[in-house]
């Protein structure tokens, strides 16, 4: 069974990206972990379930898990774009375990340095992640879901349970 940290936001995940994924991964027997910028419960930023907080993304480390997710929602950028999760993220990369991320949040994997030479994907509302991809030394696809080694990207709530099952097939 392999342990997987799930990165949310504690105020604003999107709780079908964070749930649906879960769940899919759930179904093989993953055990999913749950880390966040505050403890006790986060908070969804729409309707949905609060979720139980099991690490602080200060004191977690990625080494511990078989592979660190960002999940995205409007709370995401507010909270998670910073160091403590650029650690995590780059942790995990360079230890060759699983990473990505869902919606906003590949552009905090862009941030983090992670997405050199690597093809992802994301939320593109605003028309800016190619550039924001680009600047990370990645390459910006336009599919909902991509795999691209041991890190797995996907556009948003449509596609959350097929992100899990891409991370399903990795694990």
């Amino acid at each position: 069974m392999k342990q997987i940290l799930f990165i949310i936001a504690h105020e604003g995940f999107q709780p079908i990206e964070y749930y649906a994924a879960k769940a899919v991964l759930e179904t093989g027997e993953q055990k999913i972990l749950t880390a966040s910028d505050g403890e006790g419960e986060a908070s969804p930023a729409y309707d949905g379930a609060p979720a139980k907080i099991d690490a602080s993304v200060t004191d977690a480390k990625a080494v511990d898990y078989d592979g660190v997710f960002v999940v995205g929602g409007p709370g995401a950028i507010d909270h998670l774009d910073n160091e403590n999760v650029y650690r995590l993220v780059r942790e995990a990369a360079e230890n060759g375990l699983l990473y990505g991320a869902i919606c906003i949040a590949t552009r905090i994997l862009s941030h983090a340095g992670v997405l050199k030479g690597k093809k992802a994907t994301g939320w593109d509302g605003d028309n800016e992640l190619g550039g924001i991809i680009e600047a990370g030394g990645g390459e910006y696809v336009r599919e909902p879901v991509v795999t691209d080694g041991k890190m797995v990207t996907a556009t948003g709530p449509k596609a959350a349970e097929e992100w899990g099952k891409a991370i399903l097939r990795l694990c």
